[in-house]
C-alpha cells in the first residue's frame, strides 16, 4: 500500500531500527517506546488489522507469535517477561492501519493496561 508507513519501512523507503527480520516478518523498535523494550512485529504483507486476517494467514500469524516468543527468550532485558499487545481498529488504539504486535517489556508492567 503506497501510503502505509509500515509498508514504506518494509520497502526501505523509511529507515527503522530493525531488530529481527525473516522473509515474512519484520521487527523494529517503536519510535515512541512505553517501556525499555518496545518492538513492533509486523507482517511484510499489508494486512490492515487482525480482523482482516483469515485462514490464508494462519502460518504468518503463527510466525509472528513465534517471533515474539523467540525475542522474549533472546533479548536479555526481557528475561522472558513481556506483554504482547494487538490493537484492532481505531477505537482500540490502532493508529497505523497495518497489522502489528507490540512487544513490550524490560520493566514491571501494571494491570489493567488501558
Amino acid at each position: 500500500m503506497s501510503d502505509c508507513i509500515f509498508c514504506k519501512i518494509v520497502n526501505g523507503e523509511i529507515p527503522a531500527d530493525k531488530v529481527y527480520e525473516t522473509k515474512n516478518v519484520l521487527v523494529f523498535k517503536d519510535i515512541n517506546p512505553v517501556a525499555p523494550v518496545h518492538y513492533l512485529i509486523i507482517p511484510k504483507e499489508h494486512i490492515v488489522s487482525l480482523s482482516e486476517s483469515d485462514e490464508n494467514h494462519k502460518e504468518l500469524l503463527a510466525e509472528m507469535l513465534l517471533t515474539a516468543s523467540k525475542l522474549g527468550k533472546d533479548v536479555p532485558e526481557l528475561e522472558n517477561n513481556y506483554r504482547l499487545v494487538i490493537s484492532t481498529g481505531p477505537k482500540a488504539g490502532q493508529v497505523v492501519m497495518h497489522m502489528h504486535f507490540h512487544l513490550i517489556g524490560g520493566r514491571e508492567l501494571g494491570w489493567p493496561p488501558g
